[in-house]
């Protein structure tokens, strides 16, 4: 079937960047779970192969597991892994206050968290020029409520969580743009083992697809770009070529969403890279 891609490139005002000097070099911060972070420290991996396609200057954020929303709506020390999640993520971007998060990367047994979060702090975030962001389906897949409809901003509904973080780092860092990266096809695991369509399986807050349509219209809101993958890069059609599993990438599956984010938000960059 013919599908119409709904990505959404919206560049940043102007105005935004008044009074800020331009140091003639594209920094890009990465934040978002298993796309980024796993080949993390090898060429195929997706922050990694959009350095080479654009010849920017790439930090990698990422961490591996974790998800846009949080899990409880206060934090509680119990469950860690909610400090490594967008909303609080944000947060300790904004204010620079790493405590929390820190902690929570030497809890957990993954040798890349504690580094990530020593870069985060050492991070100049005024040489930043672009934050991308990029979750796979786990929201979805842990069945993370899609909106609060009675808080916009509720950081366990993976909307709200969504909205707190953007709306975060537009207030503290204005001449940063963001970009969006959607999630793309992937499938769930029943109780037996067997995989589910993500497009078609609704696991209680709706199908992938309502995330999607979710997740466009917090970025349309909030006025950042976005980058469907769910329909532009790997979808029901064709994601045998690009997955490992039901929801991990291959080298391929890599490549295709960094050229997507390079084709649609760094064009002419990589235009003059490659002349």
């Amino acid at each position: 079937f013919d599908v119409e891609v709904l990505d959404s490139i919206i560049p940043l005002a102007p105005d935004k960047l008044e009074g800020r000097e331009d140091d003639g070099v594209t920094t890009i911060l990465c934040l978002g779970n298993d796309p980024f972070s796993l080949n993390r420290n090898d060429e195929h991996g997706l922050a990694n192969q959009i350095a080479a396609k654009s010849g920017a200057t790439v930090y990698n954020g990422s961490f591996t597991g974790s998800t846009v929303s949080a899990a409880y709506p206060t934090y509680n020390d119990g469950y860690w892994m909610d400090a490594l999640s967008l909303s609080y993520l944000a947060e300790g971007i904004c204010t620079r206050d790493f405590e929390r998060i820190l902690s929570a990367a030497y809890y957990s047994y993954d040798p890349d968290f504690v580094p990530t979060v020593e870069m985060l702090q050492d991070l100049d975030m005024n040489s930043v020029d672009i934050i991308c962001i990029m979750y796979d389906g786990i929201d979805y897949i842990q069945k993370r409520p899609s909106d609060d409809p009675n808080d916009p901003y509720s950081i366990v509904a993976y909307t709200g969580a969504l909205r707190t973080a953007i709306t975060k780092i537009q207030e503290a860092y204005p001449f940063i743009r963001i970009v969006v990266m959607s999630h793309t096809f992937c499938h769930s695991i029943d109780e037996e083992g067997n995989f589910q369509n993500g497009d078609r399986t609704d696991l209680g807050n709706g199908t992938l697809s309502h995330y999607l349509q979710k997740e466009l219209d917090v970025t349309s809101d909030c006025g950042v770009s976005w980058i469907d993958n769910f329909y532009g890069s790997v979808n029901e059609d064709n994601y045998l070529d690009y997955m490992t599993d039901y929801i991990h990438f291959n080298a391929a599956g890599q490549e295709l969403l960094a050229q997507r984010f390079v084709d649609c938000i760094l064009p002419a960059k990589q235009a003059a890279e490659t002349e």
